[in-house]
């Protein structure tokens, strides 16, 4: 992998490799706001209480709603 960065002329996959590694270099911690924290707590509790559905159901879902 460090050979075909090191090689590479395509400046999108190095911007690419460049965001990545920012991410993960960045030390700082989030903080979120109180409405993030509400909607977090809200899907928690929609995951416990089965209020969810599975990749197959709502790719399903969505096929239906675009031949509506």
């Amino acid at each position: 992998m460090i050979v075909k960065i090191n090689t590479t002329e395509d400046t999108e996959i190095l911007e690419n490799v460049m965001r990545h590694l920012d991410v993960y270099a960045n030390e700082e911690i989030y903080v979120l706001n109180e409405a993030q924290i509400t909607a977090i707590e809200e899907a928690r509790e929609d995951y416990r209480n089965g209020r969810f559905l599975t990749n197959e159901e709502a790719n399903a879902e969505i096929e239906k709603w675009l031949k509506e």
